[in-house]
């Protein structure tokens, strides 16, 4: 399958600049943006192109049970792959006989996937495919990516979650109103960032200090979750709030070190102390939960996971 382009001639909305994109086969392209932002681009995409956008809402049966949905969409796309192993392939076996409307949204949303998956299209856009799911519905992305790309197939996936872009995208572009912007993914192994000077054998007080509108905020270490990349600025994040730092990533995760703080992506620095889970969604993708009040979950770069399950004491 030839790769798929987004050109200036398809995109009408005015939301952002228009913007040269080849998506192609073999890996899948990630584009994170705002809601809104997202929502033109989509609309652009469904008025000016034959490319499918999956976003959840095209039309399932409620009062047929998943069984007989899969059946039906299974049949209707000729679907050479046995019906029983598209339910396993999307762990729907135990729920094959509940009808859809008793079924959770989670339940739901890996109908959709597996329609979408019979469906064999060339090429596809994902919109927010695996916003509000559970760790099951993920890891069932995640696979069906794998193989969709092995086909393959051309996949686009739409996201306003950096988070999620990074875990889907094996390569990330953030979409703004100026314009389109590569994400990096991977730690850049050609240009190694200096080392860390010695970690001191205790810590001095110590506070990391924040701009609100006009006040400066000052954070104990322990209370934070992560940091974050955002253009080029470390964001402080604690359950979900972020806050702004005068500082690149750099700088901060040299001051944050000594206080268990690690760099496990290029774009994230974790508080090791609050790591509860180390998840693997496939052999090049793996994330960190948070234990906070909204369980976070941050990437950790495929090149950093033997490293941090040393730092665990993890086999």
């Amino acid at each position: 399958m030839a790769p798929f382009v987004i050109n200036q001639e398809i995109l009408t909305s005015g939301a952002f600049s228009p913007f040269y994109l080849a998506v192609g086969d073999f890996q899948a392209t990630a584009i994170y943006s705002d809601p809104d932002i997202q929502h033109e681009l989509v609309k652009d995409l469904r008025s000016n192109t034959d490319i499918p956008v999956f976003d959840h809402q095209d039309g399932l049966y409620m009062r047929l049970t998943v069984e007989s949905n899969i059946a039906f969409f299974h049949k209707w796309f000729g679907c050479r792959e046995p019906l029983s192993e598209i339910l396993v392939r999307f762990e729907l076996q135990h729920d094959a006989k509940k009808p859809l409307h008793k079924c959770s949204e989670s339940e739901i949303r890996r109908v959709c996937f597996a329609k979408y998956y019979m469906s064999g299209v060339p090429s596809a856009v994902f919109c927010e495919p695996i916003h509000g799911a559970d760790i099951k519905t993920i890891h069932t992305f995640v696979r069906m990516l794998q193989t969709m790309k092995e086909q393959p197939t051309a996949v686009l996936i739409l996201v306003s979650n950096l988070e999620h872009a990074l875990l889907v995208g094996d390569v990330v572009y953030k979409l703004q109103p100026s314009g389109i912007k590569p994400v990096e993914t991977e730690e850049d192994a050609a240009t190694p960032e200096p080392e860390s000077a010695a970690a001191p054998a205790f810590a001095k007080l110590f506070k990391i200090s924040a701009k609100v509108d006009e006040k400066m905020i000052l954070f104990d270490p322990p209370e934070i979750d992560y940091i974050e990349s955002q253009d080029g600025k470390a964001m402080i994040v604690i359950n979900n709030e972020k806050y702004a730092m005068d500082a690149t990533m750099m700088e901060t995760e040299k001051k944050l070190e000594a206080y268990g703080f690690y760099r496990c992506h290029r774009s994230y620095i974790v508080n090791l102390q609050k790591v509860r889970e180390i998840i693997t969604w496939s052999k090049n993708a793996y994330s960190l939960r948070i234990d906070n009040k909204i369980q976070s979950t941050i990437p950790l770069s495929r090149t950093k996971i033997q490293d941090i399950q040393e730092k665990f004491n993890l086999e």
